[in-house]
Order: structure tokens, then sequence, then C-alpha cells
């Protein structure tokens, strides 16, 4: 059997970081996925500035290079509200093919060990954690997605209705260059279009809305994404679902971690999920080296405790349409509202009193209380 000291399944962006986190402390590191590099994967392709950083801070400098920079964001709201100025910080759009490639490069570059292995079993013993009867790690980091085998294994089952979302993403020619796009209904709320300009001419198109008990057919997906987006001709469409980090199972059960998406970590105001994949994988694999798998779940409160507490109020408030509407002309009207409601949607921000006054104040002034 082989040995490591820690072994990651799954090598998107959240199990690359934890094998750049934990080699960087030293600690040898299986890195496994069912696939070979470079390979799809369905996502919007945003890349905010956040994600940049921790990927720097783990010795990957250039991890969107090549990509321009995407300055602007526009927002429309369910009942037509819009905004639309420069980002804090430009966002880039690189397709998971490329990005997720790069990341696994950087891992084996930096001493992790890949290997192509689809994982049935993973049992805990006395020295360690056992995939398959063939590979042993002092502690096993699941960084596989959204239907997580790991996830399973300890237990955590997957997220119910109302705390799980669907999306169907594609590609389309596009004359947009510089601005990002999210428009948002009221017809299933909570639910949204996007449109992410690659760069070459085409951008990344999809639609997606939170899952309520009942399936959505492919047709219907296809339907609302063209009525949103009128005139994208999409191609290469496929779907994937976005575990919303409103219901988060526990990040650490004995020697095994969570992380990314396997750990519920999607923004449900936004559906970013990169960001938090490539932050818990770090802090999953900082820990993981150290050999102390406690020191994850206080590494995460730390550095998310309270931005999640509130995201998930803001999740709560924007099930009512007209407050997304609000927040929307607040963002209009004063610049300071527009970047805290983006450090919210993109990174680990939180809302300020003085936010959260502009938005009930707009609020107020489209539904002023009848006597």
């Amino acid at each position: 059997m082989d040995e490591f000291d820690v072994v990651v399944i799954g090598a998107g962006p959240a199990g690359a970081a934890a094998a750049l986190a934990a080699r960087r402390k030293g600690a040898t590191v299986l890195l496994l996925d069912r696939d070979d590099f470079p390979r799809d994967k369905p996502c919007g392709d945003g890349i905010a500035a956040e994600a940049l950083d921790v990927l720097k801070d783990l010795g990957v400098p250039d991890a969107a290079g090549g990509y321009p920079a995407v300055p602007r964001l526009r927002l429309v709201g369910p009942g037509g509200a819009a905004v639309a100025r420069e980002l804090p910080r430009a966002a880039h759009t690189v397709p998971r093919r490329v990005f997720d490639a790069r990341l696994v490069a950087a891992a084996v570059a930096a001493g992790a060990e890949l290997r192509r292995h689809a994982v049935r079993k993973i049992a805990e013993t006395g020295g360690g954690v056992v995939v398959d009867g063939r590979f042993r790690g002092h502690v096993l980091i699941g960084a596989d997605g959204a239907t997580s085998i790991v996830r399973r294994a300890v237990g955590e089952t997957v997220n119910p209705p109302g705390h799980l979302a669907f999306a169907l993403r594609g590609y389309a020619p596009t004359a947009n260059t510089d601005e990002q796009l999210i428009v948002t209904t009221r017809q299933q709320w909570p639910a949204y279009a996007w449109e992410f300009p690659i760069g070459d001419g085409t951008a990344n198109v999809g639609y997606g809305e939170v899952l309520r008990g009942r399936a959505l057919s492919r047709a219907y997906l296809e339907r609302r994404l063209r009525e949103m987006l009128p005139g994208a001709e999409p191609t290469g469409l496929r779907g994937h679902h976005l575990p919303l980090s409103t219901r988060r199972p526990a990040p650490v059960r004995g020697r095994v971690l969570l992380a990314g998406d396997a750990l519920s970590l999607i923004n449900p105001f936004t559906g970013e999920g990169i960001f938090y994949a490539v932050l818990s994988g770090a802090l999953a694999g900082e820990a993981a080296a150290r050999r102390d798998p406690a020191a994850y779940r206080i590494a995460l409160r730390r550095r998310l405790g309270r931005h999640l507490r509130h995201s998930r109020l803001v999740a709560l408030l924007s099930r009512e349409p007209r407050v997304v509407d609000a927040a929307v002309r607040a963002a209009d009207r004063d610049g300071r509202v527009f970047r805290r409601m983006v450090e919210l949607g993109l990174g680990d921000g939180v809302f300020d009193l003085r936010t959260i006054g502009r938005i009930l104040g707009e609020t107020v002034r489209r539904h002023p209380a009848t006597p």
C-alpha cells in the first residue's frame, strides 16, 4: 500500500490548492482524480481577484495569464433595476479546462504526485485513512465536488431543496469584451442568467435557479437561457449542481477534511465558488500537513465565519425580489454600496450598517408603509 502524509481526492481548484499548501509545508501528497487533465468542468469560469490572491500566495502568480481583465459588472435586478460600475478589482474569465490544468500542473511541479483513479471507498484506520485498499494518508482531504464521494463516506448527506441550485452553461459569440453581465428574474426566483466575456470574441453564458424539489429539464433551462439572453446561441451546453453555503456539512470528521464544493462552499447570492475553493483548499492543505485536522475548522471560522453569516442573511433577505431591486438601486446611487455587494458576492466581504441602511431606505422609498 502506498503511503503519504496527505491524500487529496479531487484535483479541481480546491484539491490543487490543498496539494500546493501541503507541499509548501513539506508534506508528501497524493492527488487523485477520476479524469485526465485538461478536462472541461461546467462552471461560469469567473475568476475573482481574491481567488488569484490566494493562488499567488501558493506560488501560482499567473493562473489567469493570457486572459484579459474584465473591469466592469452590470447587474439587472428581478424588477428591472440596473447598475453598471467598475469592479473594485477586475475579474477574469478563464475556461476551467485551462484554469484547472494550470493549477494541477503547479501542484505537480511543487512535488505532489498525481494519479488518475476513481475513488470508491474510504476507511479511517488507527493510523490514517485508506482509499480503496491501495493508498493510505495520515490525513485525507475531500475536494471532489458537488457529488463528493468523500462527503457521503463520512455520513454527510447532499444539500436538500432550497439549498441546492442547478445551472446550464455554454459558450456563445459576443461583442462584449469588458463587462460581466448578471440578469436576475422574478420567474422561478431566485434565478439568474449570466454572460462573462473571455476576451476572444466568445463568452461563458448560462442560466441557473435554486432547486425547489422538482426536476428541471434541459429544454426548460435552454429556453430560460435564451429568453434572458436574447440573441445568445450557445454551444457546449452542460449542466452542474451548486451546493449552496446556506447548508454546510461539518468540515472535519476525524482525519477527513472537506473543501470547496464538497463542503457546500458556493455563494448563495452569486453562485461563485472558485474563491471559496482555493481558500478552503489552502487552509485544509496546511492543516493536513501539520497533522492537525482541528486547525482547519478554526482557520475556516476565523477567515470565513463572519462572511458566511452575512451571506446567509443576504440569501434570506433576497428571497424577496423587491429587496434585491432595492439593493441594485442603492448600488447604482452609491459606489460604496456597490463595492460592499461585490465583496460579499465574490470574496469574503461583509455588509456594514451603512450599506444595510441604504438598501432599507430604497425599499421604503419604493414601498412606503401604509397608515
